[in-house]
């Protein structure tokens, strides 16, 4: 069996982005993968503004504290002022551009006007020359790149785009994934479960997932446990679509179809793999047609236990939609973090055991962790890596995989 690295190289020497875009609109291009670099079309900020609310001065007119000058203008938000003449102050408000001549603002609690007086500043703290002044283009330059191709656009990236003045954005299109079930055990939630019955829980997990991603999803539903149906229903998915996912028959038993049933209609070039839980993996291709020039959908087949399943989502399906989407598939993220659990029965295979950080900035430990306890995924944020053969013990540092972070 390979390990889980070495399950993961293969898989990804595989995936190829798909080449086909479009245009959008910013508000349809959340959750897309920018397809090419997006450029700015103007400065931004377009001019010297002020990033507090105060007074534009002159630092040459205000070098020791105490300085008394004129109010000689008021620049709100979205006007312009006049040149600041020397002796002089603006009253400015934060986004407003700096007047030619000022060379700093002093906030307005630096600030009190002159009792007394008409119009009349003191400024009590003498500022340096540049002092809270956001300086034109300091944050983005016409014509130079906003956004790179690649990246997976959240609500920040559109906010850079609409700030570099664009309207729409040139995105890869969706990768489209066909997923179907097996087991005649299985039923959809609100039917009635025979003898022997369960929900298929898989089903609502791993559609969630791939949403999460922003793949365009087509549920194929739950496929009886027969060779002819799941041969028919590997060559519905292949016509339409970049990815087949499938979850269950994946195993040896003589009610799994689906090695017997992707050798048929394609290729199988990965079976199994030294993880728990997660040891059934398929990863394949099957053909669009009979037609060589119509090229093949990939396949990959996962566990039919629900905590399998969703763990060899994250771990391999994931970085290799990433792929196809034409993101940078990363490794996961983790972070060394101490163990407030015993673990002592070291498996020969790479263990991932569901966890919780807990208040006191450690791990605690579900205390199930059977790969049919989906519970144990929803209580805890994150795994434990557990390398091969290596118990833990309360106090070490171990390798933490946050979920949060491989959901997106």
């Amino acid at each position: 069996m390979l390990t889980a690295q070495q399950a993961l190289d293969h898989l990804l020497s595989h995936a190829k982005a798909v080449e086909q875009t479009e245009d959008v609109p910013m508000q349809a291009a959340l959750g897309r993968v920018l397809a090419q670099n997006v450029n700015s079309l103007v400065d931004v900020p377009p001019l010297d503004n002020t990033s507090m609310d105060g007074y534009a001065v002159r630092s040459s007119d205000t070098a020791t504290s105490g300085a008394v000058l004129q109010i000689a203008q008021r620049i709100p938000a979205g006007s312009v002022g006049v040149q600041l003449e020397p002796g002089t102050a603006a009253r400015i408000f934060t986004g407003a551009p700096v007047p030619p001549g000022a060379d700093a603002v002093v906030m307005q609690e630096d600030c009190a006007l002159v009792e007394g007086s008409i119009g009349e500043v003191q400024i009590n703290v003498a500022p340096t020359a540049g002092q809270w002044i956001r300086r034109r283009g300091e944050d983005l330059s016409a014509g130079k790149t906003a956004l790179s191709a690649g990246i997976f656009l959240r609500p920040q990236e559109l906010g850079v785009a609409a700030s570099a003045g664009l309207t729409h954005l040139n995105v890869k299109r969706r990768v489209k994934v066909a997923a179907f079930f097996t087991g005649d055990e299985l039923a959809l939630p609100g039917e009635p479960l025979k003898p022997g019955g369960i929900y298929n829980s898989n089903r609502d997990t791993l559609l969630a997932c791939l949403r999460s991603l922003g793949c365009e999803v087509t549920d194929l539903g739950i496929v009886p446990d027969r060779l002819d149906a799941t041969r028919q229903a590997l060559r519905d998915a292949s016509k339409h679509h970049d990815l087949i996912l499938t979850s269950g028959g994946v195993s040896v038993g003589e009610e799994d179809h689906i090695k017997p049933a992707v050798t048929a209609e394609g290729r199988l070039d990965l079976w199994q793999i030294a993880i728990k839980p997660g040891k059934p993996l398929a990863f394949g291709a099957v053909r669009k047609s009979n037609e060589p020039k119509d090229g093949e959908a990939w396949f990959i087949g996962l566990p039919g236990n629900p905590v399998s399943s969703f763990v060899t989502f994250l771990l391999f399906v994931r970085p290799f939609i990433l792929k196809l989407q034409g993101r940078e598939a990363k490794p996961s993220p983790s972070y060394m973090m101490r163990a407030d659990f015993d673990w002592l029965k070291a498996d020969r295979r790479n263990e991932f055991l569901r966890v919780k950080l807990n208040q006191q900035g450690g791990l605690d430990l579900f205390p199930n962790q059977s790969s049919g306890v989906l519970t144990s995924a929803s209580w805890g944020d994150g795994l434990v890596d557990c390398p091969p053969g290596q118990p833990i013990h309360h106090g070490d540092l171990v390798k933490y995989i946050p979920f949060d972070a491989l959901l997106t």
